[in-house]
């Protein structure tokens, strides 16, 4: 059956938890209408993300079990990576989703839980964990793979290409506040890299744990941060 999701007009994406589920057919999962992707949002000007509510019917495969998923359940607990593929048993995909899983320790150390989500069944989804690595599967995973058969979490978060109905690799890191703070979408044929979304994350966390300072390019814990501010910018030119 379908499950109705309501939420109030937000400015955030909202957080997640997956809580068991009884064995049997999936339940209903509930994600947010997508906030704008930071460049819409600037596009906007003083428009705000909105929270709305639709109907999905949907789940999660996790340790070759069905579960549920709620993005809001992660607010005030953790920083969320959730990254859209387009579609089960390819190519470029199971590249991308083994080595999240391989690296899921070093994202959990930081609080950080990682989400995956295609257009594919529960059913496609548990297949293809159950199918060993060197047979193109995935093997177990060490995070969640969330179905989204309805289509409306990818239209939501603005990464789904109608006319194929699937989506493209949109990746987005939301915060402790459900607040997507970062934003990358590929095309199809193009993989993301597990080193680069960490380092964006570390430098999100960062400087959000010291306000007064910002994350020049390329920057990495350890390296020197800068204030945004003209003397304190100066005093970082001269120091590199």
């Amino acid at each position: 059956m379908a499950c109705a999701f309501s939420a109030s007009t937000v400015s955030t994406a909202a957080a997640l938890v997956a809580s068991p589920k009884p064995a049997g057919v999936p339940q209903c999962l509930s994600f947010p209408r997508a906030a704008a992707r930071p460049s819409r949002l600037a596009a906007a000007g003083s428009r705000t993300a909105r929270a709305r509510s639709f109907v999905a019917r949907a789940a999660a495969v996790f340790d070759q079990e069905f579960i549920n998923v709620k993005l809001s359940d992660y607010i005030g607990k953790k920083y969320v990576i959730l990254f859209f593929y387009p579609l089960d048993f390819t190519f470029v995909c199971p590249t991308e989703i083994t080595a999240f899983s391989d690296r899921h320790e070093e994202f959990e150390k930081i609080n950080t839980e990682i989400l995956g989500v295609s257009v594919d069944s529960v059913f496609s989804h548990l297949a293809w964990v159950q199918t060993e690595r060197k047979s193109g599967g995935l093997g177990d995973l060490k995070y969640p793979l969330v179905s989204d058969v309805t289509k409306s979490i990818s239209k939501s978060f603005g990464v789904l290409i109608p006319d194929q109905g699937i989506a493209l690799r949109g990746l987005f890191i939301i915060d402790k506040e459900g607040v997507i703070q970062h934003s990358t979408i590929n095309n199809l044929g193009i993989g993301r890299s597990v080193d680069e979304t960490l380092r964006t994350l570390q430098a999100l966390q960062y400087v959000q744990e010291n306000p007064d300072e910002v994350c020049p390019a390329g920057w990495k814990p350890g390296e020197k941060s800068m204030k945004p501010d003209p003397k304190g910018s100066k005093e970082y030119f001269a120091a590199i």
